[in-house]
């Protein structure tokens, strides 16, 4: 999953150590999510989406934008990909 992270926090001027502490975690864990090596839980990812003033959607963006479809067509997860 990609995000953008990085980008709403230099728009605040924030530093990574500011942004962890805003949010209770290690500056290491910002690091993390930044480079992508890490996707937040879906509380921590509300958080961030919170302090950025912006929502999920625009914060991250699934790697695969293209929903899947079952053997009836019906939107789901495919077995043909890997999650």
């Amino acid at each position: 999953m990609q995000n953008l992270v990085h980008d709403h926090r230099t728009r605040l001027g924030w530093s990574q150590q500011k942004l962890a502490e805003e949010l209770d975690v290690s500056r290491q864990t910002i690091i993390s999510i930044e480079r992508g090596r890490f996707d937040p839980s879906l509380p921590l990812a509300f958080r961030l989406a919170v302090i950025f003033g912006t929502t999920l959607e625009e914060l991250f963006i699934p790697d695969d934008t293209t929903p899947s479809r079952d053997a009836k067509g019906t939107p789901g997860i495919s077995l043909d990909s890997p999650p």
